[in-house]
């Protein structure tokens, strides 16, 4: 987000006694010299010995959500009952096994076209075989089981797979079966009140699970689209959209396990009105917009947009846009997230709340993670990379930045300041440093407090953690070596340091130190 506010600019070469006010993350604050003071001194030219990294860290109490979408009529065996399967093979012609013909289930073909009426519960339509000009279409006042096994299917005049009923459609990927679905870069409609707008295409929930393939390429707008919401237990989805979103829903996406893969010209995930969450498996985004946004498009009163992040392994890379978006606040509590982007990194319209995980955010025009209300960081290992000035590695819009736990480093041309008066770990903001170059903080008995390789050149670093203790005194080393190291994106976990030569140093005297950089201003 671009913004318009003043820097305090403190240059980190021979600096002396250096009286920083309450560095809150405000752009508008004073400094009052009672509440953060950092006691710098240039050093000479000595160059360190070798000490152990250490990665410990304390965890602060959590805040945001605990959310996790959990719905028991989204459980396939808790919700639905199977009673009879219709089974539908593709090939040069269709073949169809229909047990309950003219008992509440009507299948009906127009070449490779497949409509099926049901008013009947407990059903099971099971697809498998290959066609290049067909689809499969479902009218059902019933939950109903659709399953996948081993079927490929392209339409060049609409969706592969058009759902237009309402009620919940349990997609399961039967089990070692490779399924593909293609629709065409135009659709003809032959029924005019019909919504539809993607390769697969529904009116109600879409709810995944099995353990087989599924590739779906949308050529006309999405790949995978819901008007309600779309719920993934498991499986192995890659989904493509050369024009819009990859996955696309009005009202929800939960992501329970499974593999999925999503490349989109438009967003990776969008949410229209609603929320998304995040717990476990592995997820990978590649789009030219949004990687994740929950929205709420029409500002409708009644919706509280939402994202929450309970675990699993997400790699986002978006060219041109915001990585993981939320139009209302945002959790991570835990997992493995990577985000590599054009615009903001990790942003909300709200609050960010941060309790656990491994982070990387890496944005190369603007904040690596930025909050447009509050921001709390709880616990987990945090690397922010904003760009250069005026955008920052940790931005929260002139309101509080709370740390309570975890070790957090951030590099970019400023950083909000954390508020002292509510955060319970220490932290410092130093000035410029190079790419490529290890920063290394020890305290005066050789206890290693932050070991750092930057990703790029920046002016202004900030670190926070529990190894950084109030009344000590730290020196700052340039350079140096890592030996049997292990990093999180440049952040140093284990391994041992030497070799670096001193440049400075600082006394902790209160909750926030600063020896420069920039913190900035509104």
């Amino acid at each position: 987000m671009k913004k318009s506010f003043y820097l305090l600019r403190l240059n980190t070469i021979v600096i002396g006694t250096i009286l920083c006010g309450v560095i809150a993350c405000s752009k508008n604050d004073v400094s009052d010299a009672s509440d953060s003071s950092g006691d710098d001194s240039s050093s000479s030219s000595t160059t360190s010995g070798t000490v152990q990294i250490d990665s410990s860290f304390t965890t602060g109490t959590a805040e945001g959500s605990t959310k996790t979408g959990y719905n028991i009529d989204d459980v396939l065996d808790s919700s639905f009952t199977l009673t009879n399967t219709v089974t539908i093979t593709f090939g040069n012609s269709v073949t169809i096994n229909n047990p309950l013909n003219g008992n509440g289930v009507i299948v009906t073909t127009s070449g490779n076209n497949v409509i099926v009426n049901a008013t009947v519960a407990g059903v099971a339509y099971k697809l498998s075989g290959s066609t290049s000009s067909g689809s499969f279409k479902i009218y059902s006042d019933k939950k109903y089981e659709l399953i996948l096994d081993g079927v490929s299917i392209t339409n060049s005049s609409g969706p592969a797979i058009n759902i237009q009923s309402k009620k919940t459609s349990f997609i399961v990927l039967s089990d070692n079966s490779t399924n593909t679905l293609t629709d065409g870069a135009t659709y003809v409609s032959t029924v005019d009140s019909e919504d539809i707008k993607g390769t697969i295409f529904s009116e109600g929930q879409l709810v995944f699970s099995g353990s087989g393939n599924l590739a779906v390429t949308g050529n006309y707008k999405h790949a995978i689209c819901s008007d309600d919401y779309i719920h993934i237990h498991s499986g192995n989805i890659t989904a493509t959209s050369a024009v819009k979103d990859a996955i696309h829903t009005n009202d929800a996406f939960i992501m329970d396990n499974g593999t999925v893969k999503l490349t989109s010209a438009d967003d990776g995930i969008q949410v229209d009105a609603g929320y998304a969450i995040v717990n476990d498996g592995t997820l990978t985004i590649s789009s030219v917009g949004k990687g994740i946004t929950a929205d709420n498009e029409d500002k409708d009163a009644s919706v509280t947009p939402y994202v929450v992040i309970n675990g699993g392994a997400i790699n986002v890379t978006s060219s041109a846009n915001e990585g993981i978006e939320s139009k209302g606040d945002l959790t991570i509590n835990n997992g493995n997230i990577t985000v590599k982007t054009s615009d903001d990194g990790i942003n909300a319209e709200d609050n960010i709340y941060i309790n656990g995980g491994h982070i990387y955010s890496y944005a190369t025009n603007n904040d690596g993670i930025d909050a447009n209300g509050l921001m709390t960081i709880t616990g987990g290992i945090v690397v922010a990379v904003g760009t250069k000035q005026p955008e920052a590695s940790f931005d929260c819009d002139a309101r509080t930045f709370k740390i309570t736990g975890g070790m957090i480093v951030g590099v970019a041309g400023a950083t909000s300041g954390p508020t002292a008066n509510v955060s319970t770990v220490h932290s410092v903001v130093m000035g410029s440093g190079t790419s490529g170059q290890i920063i290394h903080i020890e305290d005066g008995n050789s206890n290693e407090v932050m070991t750092f390789k930057a990703p790029e050149s920046f002016s202004t670093l900030i670190y926070a953690s529990s190894k950084l203790k109030a009344s000590t005194t730290y020196k700052v080393y340039t350079g140096g070596s890592v030996s049997n190291g292990t990093d999180f994106n440049g952040l140093y976990l284990s391994g041992s340091y030497s070799g670096g030569t001193s440049s400075t140093s600082f006394t902790t005297t209160s909750m926030v130190t600063q020896i420069g950089g920039s913190i900035s201003r509104g």
